[in-house]
C-alpha cells in the first residue's frame, strides 16, 4: 500500500472541486506549501494550480488532485485536509501529525519534519 502525503476529507474534496468549476481561469487543482508566518512559525499556503509546478510532489484523492511543495512534503506527510463550516465562517483545515503546537489566534502553526523510520515501521506493518 502506497503511503499518501496527504488525504482529504469528503467536505475538502467537494469544496476544492467547487472551487475548480466556479474559477474564471483554467484551474486543474490545489497547490498546498507552507509559508513562515505567524507568531507560531509556520501557515498553510494554497493556491490554485493551472499547470503543474515540476518538481512538485502530486496526491490524487476523492477525484480531487492536489500539488505539494516539495519544501513542504516533510511537513505534511500524513495531514488531512478538510472544510469546515462554521456559524460565522467556513475554512479549510488541516489535521497534521507533525503539527507540535499553535498560536492562540488560530493563524500559525509550529511543524516539526515527519518521522521518516516511524513512517516504514506503519507500512511494514499495514
Amino acid at each position: 500500500m502506497a503511503f499518501k502525503i496527504m488525504s482529504l476529507t469528503d467536505a475538502a474534496a467537494e469544496r476544492i472541486n467547487e472551487i475548480i468549476e466556479d474559477s474564471e481561469k483554467p484551474v486543474i487543482g490545489l497547490r498546498v506549501g507552507i509559508k513562515n508566518a505567524g507568531c507560531a512559525g509556520v501557515s498553510y499556503t494554497m493556491d490554485y494550480v493551472a499547470e503543474p509546478v515540476k518538481g512538485d510532489d502530486h496526491v490524487t484523492d476523492k477525484g480531487v488532485d492536489v500539488w505539494v511543495d516539495p519544501k513542504a512534503t516533510m511537513y505534511l506527510l500524513g495531514t488531512v485536509m478538510d472544510f469546515e463550516v462554521a456559524k460565522m465562517s467556513s475554512t479549510f483545515t488541516f489535521k497534521n501529525p507533525n503539527q507540535t503546537g499553535a498560536c492562540g489566534c488560530g493563524e500559525s502553526v509550529t511543524l516539526k519534519p515527519a518521522d521518516l523510520k516511524a513512517i516504514a515501521e506503519a507500512r511494514a506493518t499495514a
